[in-house]
């Protein structure tokens, strides 16, 4: 299947929720990774001023300008990935980030495993067998997603909820807000499904978070009655959690 400029695909949570994504252009990967090698580039050059500075005629400063040099060239992606929600640099300036099959923040393995498998997506030269896996995969990812079992995907959408989202994450809905919420319609099972957001929902990618939080709260909305039109869907879920809990 050829690879679409808005290739979408359906993720499936832990909690049983899927999820719709949409993965980064091939474009956009490209520019990202030519910003983070001219980061990675300066910094290699930064080391030479220094070292000309402290003119040491010894073994030490060749030793700290290798390690120097390892941690530039393969710890670079790695930490930002995982410290940084999944964005070096350069994918923070093109709006795309890194995440694994589920959707959620990569681990620093799968992100050490697609940032070792780089050396494979540069042969023979110039990134061509990473573009080549782009171009022929369905979902555009290069040899080192294929071996790291993640995804490289767009991230602006996400930013004009992400403010709001972390506000609604710290809220608590005071209990005489929902004292008239009719939430007899709701099931066991859909309480868990709840608690089973809320509590995972600061580890969720910003878009995963909206995208949930909205899916959830239409589902749930049309069986309880006394809600505001103009509630938050993580207020919503809150607060029918809340209301569940008065009446037991």
């Amino acid at each position: 299947m050829p690879f679409e400029l808005d290739d979408r695909i359906t993720i499936n949570t832990p909690e049983g929720i899927a999820v719709d994504i949409v993965i980064a252009g091939i474009g956009s990967r490209l520019s990202a990774r030519l910003i983070d090698s001219l980061v990675q580039v300066a910094a290699s050059l930064a080391l030479f001023p220094i070292a000309a500075l402290l003119n040491d005629s010894g073994g030490f400063l060749v030793a700290v300008a290798f390690l120097y040099t390892f941690v530039v060239i393969f710890l670079y992606d790695p930490l930002f990935e995982v410290f940084n929600q999944g964005r070096t640099p350069g994918k923070a300036a093109t709006g795309i980030r890194v995440v694994d099959r589920d959707g959620r923040p990569v681990g620093f393995v799968p992100s050490a495993i697609r940032n070792v498998v780089r050396i494979a997506d540069f042969l023979p030269t110039g990134y061509l067998a990473g573009f080549v896996a782009m171009m022929a995969t369905q979902h555009a990812q290069r040899l080192g997603d294929m071996a790291a079992g993640t995804y490289v995907i767009r991230d602006r959408h996400a930013a004009e909820h992400e403010q709001v989202n972390l506000a609604a994450a710290r809220a608590t809905v005071p209990p005489a807000e929902v004292a008239n919420w009719d939430v007899s319609g709701i099931t066991p099972e859909e309480i868990t499904m709840i608690r089973a957001f809320l509590a995972r929902r600061t580890t969720l990618p910003a878009h995963a978070r909206w995208q949930l939080g909205v899916d959830l709260a239409k589902l749930l909305a049309p069986k309880v009655t006394g809600i505001p039109s103009t509630s938050h869907p993580e207020y919503l879920l809150e607060g029918i959690l809340v209301a569940k809990e008065r009446r037991t």
